[in-house]
């Protein structure tokens, strides 16, 4: 009897140790994982949704602590990912606050947009992981997503790397794969099908972390580019130097969330829904060569109710306008290009048309060493 009390005394006490290492931080080598995530918008929701289904997979489940460090938003909504977080009831952490220090066997990072120090990243046993949604090493950088889609790529992917203090996107890969970018698909259905992408490979890399940090290789030196930050300079359409088709990759890319801009009668003018109009080029080619059409000029195809706008090479065509308030290209017409043809019906047609936006920046006093800017606007 005083030896099975012995006995177990001592698996008690062996037990307690054991979680007392466990709170100290003692590294795993097998799950479940102790997992600290980083991250802010939709993208890196799915990621953090997948990491919670995978806390609550029954009787094995492949993470048992997750707790959440986001950015504070000004925005009344909050951030996805804090949202996400609250609703899971996840201990949430509002940068630089990381929560406890050595607590967790691995950080998750996905679309934060901080780096993080060495200091940091040493406190987790296996690392920092990224969810980065590129082919790296093409599209480095904070906007991969909207730099895929402008540039017309026909093919991305996602990457699971580890994180390098100072530098982004430069560490080794763990796993890799490509997608092809489905045609006419914007920015935003393109994240959508990464992030859900990105959040199985995720896992996928957990169920089995030592032996996929161990197969981890170095990014390639060569096919290197650089997605910087969208600004609401790109939304301004350069009529002079932009094509049809680049046009139409710029809407895709950022009009979701930044619409594309212009000048008319030195109001500023915001253009929704384009689309192809090989349909109707001759129409607009006649009138080309009858007047003085140059990028910018402005005419109505009455049969499509769509208005032709002349940019480089070509034309493309806007069925809605934001000038004042919303309107389709019928009423823009109606109101606003037809009586200014009926005034000005002697002069030319280049006369009639949007003027390239530019805007330049105007600095705000600089806090805590992280710049602002202001936009004004001007026509080219």
């Amino acid at each position: 009897m005083r030896r099975r009390l012995l006995r177990a005394w001592r698996e008690g006490a062996a037990a307690t140790a054991r979680r007392g290492l466990a709170e100290l931080g003692a590294p795993r080598g097998k799950p479940p994982w102790r997992v600290l995530f980083f991250g802010t918008d939709d993208f890196a929701a799915e990621s953090l949704r997948a990491l919670e289904a995978a806390r609550c997979r029954g009787e094995e489940p492949l993470i048992d602590r997750l707790e959440v460090v986001t950015l504070p938003s000004p925005l009344p909504k909050g951030l996805p990912v804090k949202n996400c977080a609250q609703q899971f009831q996840l201990p949430t952490h509002d940068w630089p606050d990381t929560g406890p220090s050595g607590q967790f066997d691995v950080g998750v990072v996905a679309s934060f947009g901080r780096l993080l120090s060495e200091d940091l990243i040493l406190q987790f046993p296996y690392g920092v992981l990224n969810v980065h949604p590129s082919y790296l090493p093409r599209w480095r950088g904070p906007a991969p997503i909207v730099h895929a889609v402008l540039h017309g790529d026909t093919v991305t992917g996602v990457t699971i790397m580890q994180i390098m203090p100072k530098r982004f996107d430069v560490g080794p890969v763990i796993k890799q794969e490509r997608y092809a970018v489905p045609s006419q698909c914007t920015a935003k259905e393109l994240e959508a099908i990464l992030s859900k992408l990105g959040a199985n490979m995720l896992i996928s890399v957990l169920k089995n972390l030592p032996e996929s940090l161990k197969n981890k290789r170095e990014q390639p030196n060569e096919g290197i580019t650089f997605a910087p930050k969208v600004t609401i300079a790109m939304s301004c359409i350069k009529w002079e130097e932009q094509t049809p088709e680049q046009i139409l990759q710029l809407q895709r890319a950022i009009g979701a969330t930044l619409p594309l801009q212009t000048l008319w009668m030195g109001n500023t003018v915001k253009l929704l829904d384009f689309v192809e109009v090989h349909n109707i080029c001759s129409f607009a080619d006649q009138l080309l060569n009858e007047h003085g059409i140059v990028p910018g000029s402005v005419l109505y195809h009455k049969s499509s109710q769509t208005l032709v706008v002349r940019c480089k090479e070509g034309w493309v065509g806007v069925k809605t306008v934001i000038l004042k308030k919303k309107l389709t290209a019928a009423d823009f017409y109606n109101g606003y290009l037809h009586p200014w043809f009926q005034q000005n019906s002697k002069m030319l047609h280049e006369d009639c048309r949007f003027h390239t936006l530019k805007l330049t920046i105007v600095k705000k006093t600089e806090r805590k060493g992280n710049g602002s800017a202001q936009y004004k606007t001007k026509s080219a």
